[in-house]
């Protein structure tokens, strides 16, 4: 875990990228949540935040989901683009990933965070 938030830094796009997908796994410890968010929205190079949030995503839960989601709120169009992508990418490849993925949004609408319970409402609203 530790190269994997050094690598976070470096200022090789490549690396930021590995660093994410490495980082995912770890997904729900404090420190690699804030990692995360930063690599999510990576104003260096959009195929960090591609990764990132596919690796994510891959997980297949909630605690995945809701850090993709958070991160729209400060993200750029741009950003915003790719983490769609992602979602959409990974979460409805199958009709089995759909209705996961809609499940996992209909929980987050209830998070405490603002900007996840508006990104899961949205999404529903999309998929639905």
């Amino acid at each position: 875990m530790r190269s994997f938030l050094q690598g976070a830094d470096s200022p090789s796009w490549v690396v930021r990228a590995a660093a994410g997908r490495g980082l995912a796994g770890f997904a729900g410890v404090p420190e690699v949540d804030g990692v995360l968010r930063r690599l999510l929205v990576d104003g260096r190079d959009t195929f960090v935040t591609q990764e990132t949030a596919e690796a994510l995503l891959e997980r297949g839960d909630a605690c995945g989901l809701r850090l993709v989601l958070g991160a729209f709120d400060g993200a750029d169009d741009d950003t915003a683009d790719h983490l769609d992508d992602a979602l959409f990418g990974v979460c409805c490849r199958s009709r089995e990933d759909a209705e996961r993925f809609a499940a996992l949004c209909a929980v987050l609408v209830e998070d405490p965070d603002g900007a996840v319970r508006g990104e899961a409402r949205r999404l529903l609203g999309r998929s639905g």
